[in-house]
C-alpha cells in the first residue's frame, strides 16, 4: 500500500481555526462588496457574475482566483450564469497569465468543502497558477502535501546499506 505523508498538516488539521468557518465573515464577499477598494485588494477585473483577484497568499507568482459574487459553498448550487462566466474567466485568465508570464504549464482547479483543502469553505472559486518545469510540485503547490512515493521500510533499507 502506498502512503501519502504528511505530519506537518497535522497542527492545522486540529486546529481551531480548521473546524470553524472564519469568524469576521467572508473575506470574497468583503471584496465583492468593496469595489472602491479594487487596487488595494489585488482586485483585477469585475465581471457581471464573478471577479478575478490575486492569491494574496499565492502558491507560486500569478497565482489568480476567480471569485463568484454569488456566496455559495457548492459549484453545484451556483446559477448556471455564474457557472459559464466563471469557466469562461477562467479561460481569459489562462491567457492573461500565458501572455505576461509565459509558462510552460497551468494547474487550474477548485477545492470544494475543508477536507478537499477549502481555505474558504463557503464560497467557492477557482485556482489558476502559471506553472513552469521544476518550479514546484503540484501537491505541494495546491495541497500543501508532499507526495512521499515509496513506504517507510523501503526508504530505510534502500539508505541502510548506504551506511
Amino acid at each position: 500500500m502506498d502512503r501519502l505523508w504528511s505530519p506537518w498538516r497535522y497542527e492545522y488539521i486540529a486546529s481551531s481555526d480548521a473546524a470553524n468557518p472564519e469568524s469576521s465573515g467572508c473575506v470574497f464577499c468583503k471584496l465583492r462588496d468593496d469595489p472602491d477598494k479594487d487596487e488595494a485588494n489585488f482586485v483585477i477585473h469585475r465581471a457581471s457574475y464573478n471577479l478575478v483577484v490575486l492569491n494574496i497568499y499565492p502558491y507560486i507568482s500569478g497565482h489568480l482566483l476567480i471569485v463568484p459574487y454569488e456566496h455559495v459553498g457548492e459549484l453545484d448550487a451556483a446559477t448556471k450564469e455564474t457557472t459559464d462566466e466563471l469557466m469562461d474567466l477562467t479561460k481569459r485568465s489562462q491567457t492573461a497569465l500565458r501572455d505576461a508570464y509565459q509558462p510552460t504549464g497551468f494547474n487550474i482547479g477548485m477545492n470544494l468543502g475543508r477536507s478537499a483543502g477549502a481555505g474558504i469553505v463557503d464560497h467557492i472559486h477557482i485556482h489558476i497558477l502559471p506553472r513552469w518545469t521544476g518550479d514546484t510540485n503540484f501537491m505541494s503547490t495546491v495541497g500543501n502535501t508532499r507526495v512521499i512515493p515509496e513506504d517507510l521500510s523501503t526508504t530505510y533499507e534502500k539508505l541502510r546499506k548506504r551506511f
